[in-house]
C-alpha cells in the first residue's frame, strides 16, 4: 500500500505524517516543537515530547524522517501545507526549482507562515528527491470566490497593479469539514449551504455554498476577519493610520503589533491561549471576558452575514482547537442565533467529543432549522489527499486528443408553461437547426431579455424545453443589463436573480434563473477514461485552436451517456482568446503525466434538464 507524508512547517514547529490518504489511518506521525530553541521537543504518535535537538527546520525535518523509520519506505509523494498561493497557484502543484521561487515571493503577504513553510520545502526535497512534492495551498479552495467577495474598495490601477485582492487561508480544512459535514447528513455536498468555523490560533469562516467556497473572513494575508490569538483581524484602516503616527511605528513595528500582540492576547493582556482566558475570566478577570465577548461577537456576525449571502444555512460546523474544544465559546456563538432558526442542545453541546470514533458530532436542540456540528479537524488528512491524487496523475501520460471548443452565445431555456406565456397558448418551439448536443436545437423562437437598465433584443431560445427556466448571459451582458448574475453550472438556479422576458404574447417575470455559464466539458464515459478524468473533475484547458496562446482555468467535467465531446466557453471568453466560432483545446499538462486537475464538487444536478450551453 502507498502512502503519503505530510509536512506542515511552520516558524518554530513541524508536524509530520505517514497516512493512507484513502482510510485516513496514521501509520505513523511526528510532532517537533521550540525549533530553534534549546528546549526543543519531538513526539512520536501519542507519546510523550522528549528533549531533540533541532536548531532550524533543516535539523527538524531530518530529525523527524529519521523519527518516522521504515514508516517512510511506504511513502510515494510527500504533500507541504502552504499558506498563500497568491493568484498563480489554486491547485495542488508538484514543486520543482521554478514553483518554490514562485511561493517565495508571496513571502510579505503571509510573514507569520511562508518562511516556515519554504524552509520545510527545502529540506525535504534535498532529503527525498526520489519523490515527488507537492503543495497545497492554503487559498486554493478559495479560487471560486465571487468577484464581490474578491475585491477590496482600492483604486483598479493601484490593486491590479500589487496584486491586491482578498484570497482565503485554511482552504484544506474548510474543505473536508464541509464534506464532512455533508456524509454526515448523508446528502449531496452539492446541494447544501454551510457555514464552516475554523477556530484556532488562526481562525477563519467560510461559505460554502454548494461545495464551493463563496466567501470567506480571512483576505489577502490571514490577519483580515476574526479575532485570534495574537492576530487583530478586522481593524478600521484609519486606526492603523493614527497608531502609526501616534505612536511612531513603521511598517514593521506596526506588523508586530497587528500579528503578534493584538487578538486574545492584546484583549486580555494574558495569553493567546483561549484556555488560559477561560480561566481567568471564570476567577472574575475583566479584560479576560472581554477578550471572550468580542471573539464570539465577531464569529456571529460573520454568520450572519453568510447566512444572509447564501439565501440561509444548512449547517453550521465547528472545527479547529477551539471550535472542537471550548464548549463555552461555542455556547457564546450560537446565542441569538434563533433568527437563523439554529438552537444549541447545552446538554449535547458540554457533552460532546469527537475523534476516530466519531469525527462529526450534533450540538443542535431537536427543533433546530439548522444542523449545528462539531467537527474533528484534520488538515493533513485534507493535504495528504489531495497530493495522492497529484501522484497518482504523475504516472499516467496525459492524452493529447483534442477537445472541441464551441462559443456558445448567450441563449435561453424555456419551461412549455414560459413558452405559452411568451408565444401564446398551445404554442410550442420550432427547430431551426440541430446543435452539437444530442437532441439538443436552436428554436426559431426569440425573446427580449429585459433588465433593470437596459433590453437585449432577440436572444435566441434553444430546445427543447426544460422544468426550469434559465437565461445565459455573458458578463458583457451582464453590465449591459444591469444585473450581477452568479457564475453557475446550468441547472444550478437557487439563489440566482430574476430576469424579465418579453416574447411576441406577453411578458414573464422570473424570480431565478440569471447565470453566466462555467466553463465546461461534455464528455461521454468512453471519452473520460480516454482523458483520464471523471465526472465533476476540475481541469485547466489549453486554447490550441485561437489566435492567442492561453489556458483556462476552472472547466468542469461533464460525464454523460447523451453527451457528444465539447467544451463550451462564452463569447467574452471566445474573444479573449480570439477564438474562432469553432476552435479546439487540450486538456492542460505543463511536462508529460502532470495534467493540472482537482476533484472538487461542483453544483450542478445532471436531473435538471440537459445543457446545451
Amino acid at each position: 500500500m502507498a502512502h503519503v507524508l505530510v509536512l506542515n512547517a511552520g516558524s518554530t514547529s513541524l508536524k509530520a505524517d505517514v497516512l493512507d490518504p484513502h482510510t485516513g489511518d496514521r501509520i505513523r506521525r511526528v510532532r517537533i516543537e521550540r525549533v530553534g530553541a534549546s528546549d526543543a521537543t519531538a513526539a512520536i504518535d501519542a507519546g510523550p515530547p522528549e528533549s531533540a535537538q533541532a536548531e532550524d527546520l533543516s535539523q527538524a525535518v531530518a530529525l523527524a524522517l529519521r523519527l518516522l523509520g521504515d514508516a517512510t519506505a511506504s511513502v510515494c509523494a510527500v504533500g507541504h501545507r502552504v499558506v498563500h498561493g497568491g493568484e498563480r497557484f489554486t491547485v495542488p502543484t508538484r514543486l520543482d526549482d521554478d514553483v518554490v521561487q514562485g511561493i517565495e515571493t508571496l513571502t510579505s503577504l503571509a510573514p507569520l507562515h511562508q518562511p516556515g513553510n519554504l524552509a520545510g520545502i527545502r529540506a525535504a526535497r534535498a532529503l527525498r528527491p526520489d519523490i515527488p512534492h507537492i503543495a497545497v495551498f492554503d487559498t486554493a479552495f478559495h479560487a471560486t470566490l465571487p468577484r464581490r467577495a474578491r475585491h477590496y474598495a482600492l483604486p483598479t490601477d493601484l490593486a491590479e497593479a500589487h496584486g491586491i485582492r482578498r484570497y482565503g487561508f485554511h482552504g484544506p480544512s474548510h474543505q473536508l469539514t464541509a464534506q464532512r459535514v455533508a456524509d454526515h447528513l448523508g446528502a449531496d455536498l452539492r446541494d447544501l449551504r454551510i457555514i464552516t468555523c475554523h477556530l484556532g490560533g488562526g481562525a477563519s469562516l467560510c461559505a460554502v455554498e454548494h461545495g464551493r467556497s463563496i466567501d470567506t473572513s480571512m483576505g489577502m494575508t490571514p490577519l483580515e476577519g476574526l479575532v485570534m490569538g495574537t492576530r487583530a483581524g478586522d481593524v478600521d484602516a484609519g486606526v492603523l493610520l493614527h497608531l502609526m503616527r501616534a505612536e511612531g511605528l513603521d511598517a514593521d513595528g506596526l506588523d508586530d503589533v497587528l500579528n503578534r500582540e493584538s487578538g486574545l492576547k492584546g484583549l486580555s493582556g494574558l495569553s493567546p491561549d483561549l484556555r488560559d482566558i477561560e480561566a481567568a475570566a471564570a476567577e472574575g478577570d475583566e479584560a479576560a471576558r472581554l477578550a471572550i465577548q468580542v471573539f464570539a461577537h465577531r464569529v456571529r456576525r460573520y454568520l450572519g452575514a453568510y447566512a444572509v449571502d447564501m439565501d440561509g444555512v444548512d449547517a453550521i460546523a465547528f472545527t479547529g482547537g477551539i471550535g472542537e474544544n471550548s464548549a463555552l465559546m461555542r455556547h457564546r456563538i450560537l446565542q441569538r442565533l434563533d433568527v437563523l432558526g439554529a438552537r444549541i442542545d447545552e446538554d449535547r453541546n458540554r457533552a460532546v467529543r469527537v475523534g476516530p470514533t466519531a469525527r462529526v458530532a450534533p450540538i443542535h436542540d431537536d427543533t433546530s432549522r439548522v444542523q449545528l456540528l462539531v467537527v474533528e479537524a484534520d488538515e493533513a488528512l485534507s493535504i495528504g489527499r489531495q497530493t495522492w491524487k497529484i501522484a497518482e496523475k504523475l504516472h499516467e501520460v496525459t492524452p493529447q486528443r483534442t477537445i472541441p471548443i464551441a462559443v456558445s452565445a448567450r441563449h435561453v431555456h424555456l419551461t412549455q408553461e414560459a413558452v405559452e406565456a411568451l408565444f401564446g397558448p398551445g404554442h410550442t418551439l420550432t427547430p431551426r437547426n440541430p446543435l452539437s448536443q444530442p437532441g439538443q436545437f436552436a428554436c426559431e423562437e426569440t425573446v427580449d431579455v429585459v433588465g433593470p437598465r437596459r433590453t437585449i433584443e432577440g436572444v435566441r431560445v434553444l430546445g427543447p424545453t426544460r422544468p426550469g427556466c434559465q437565461v445565459e448571459v455573458s458578463r458583457t451582458d451582464e453590465f449591459f443589463l444591469g444585473v450581477d448574475a452568479p457564475v453557475r453550472l446550468s441547472g444550478d438556479l437557487r439563489g440566482t436573480p430574476g430576469i424579465t422576458l418579453r416574447g411576441p404574447a406577453g411578458t414573464l417575470t422570473l424570480t431565478e434563473g440569471l447565470i453566466c455559464a462555467l466553463r465546461h466539458i461534455h464528455m461521454t464515459p468512453e471519452d473520460a477514461v480516454a482523458f483520464g478524468v471523471q465526472d465533476r473533475d476540475v481541469v485547466e484547458v489549453e486554447v490550441t485552436g485561437g489566435q492567442r496562446s492561453l489556458i483556462f482555468g476552472d472547466v468542469v467535467v461533464r460525464v454523460k451517456d447523451s453527451y457528444a465531446l465539447e467544451m463550451h466557453v462564452d463569447t467574452d471568453e471566445a474573444n479573449a482568446a480570439e477564438l474562432p466560432r469553432l476552435g479546439e483545446g487540450r486538456i492542460y499538462a505543463d511536462t508529460p503525466g502532470r495534467a493540472l486537475l482537482r476533484r472538487r464538487d461542483t453544483r450542478h444536478d445532471p436531473t435538471v434538464g440537459s445543457d446545451a450551453s
